[in-house]
């Protein structure tokens, strides 16, 4: 059985794209983010309750959108 270098070159390159990063890849990543200021994570602390009321009033398409910028302002 003789192999050919073209056959064994192309499933080196195949074998390249099928690489699959490790699921800690982008630990470093998120270790490198600053912490979030005072003020964004007040306006995520917003975000998610004005969700929560639009969700318990089951909102949907241009009234929930209307909704969740009402509440996002104020």
């Amino acid at each position: 059985m003789k192999i050919r270098l073209p056959y064994v070159m192309a499933c080196a390159a195949i074998a390249s794209f099928l690489v699959v990063p490790s699921a800690h890849a982008n630990d470093d990543e998120e270790k490198a983010k600053p912490a979030p200021t005072q003020s964004q994570s007040s306006q995520q602390n917003k975000m998610k309750t004005c969700n929560v009321e639009a969700g318990k009033k089951a909102l949907k398409g241009d009234e929930r959108r209307a909704f969740m910028s009402a509440c996002l302002k104020g």
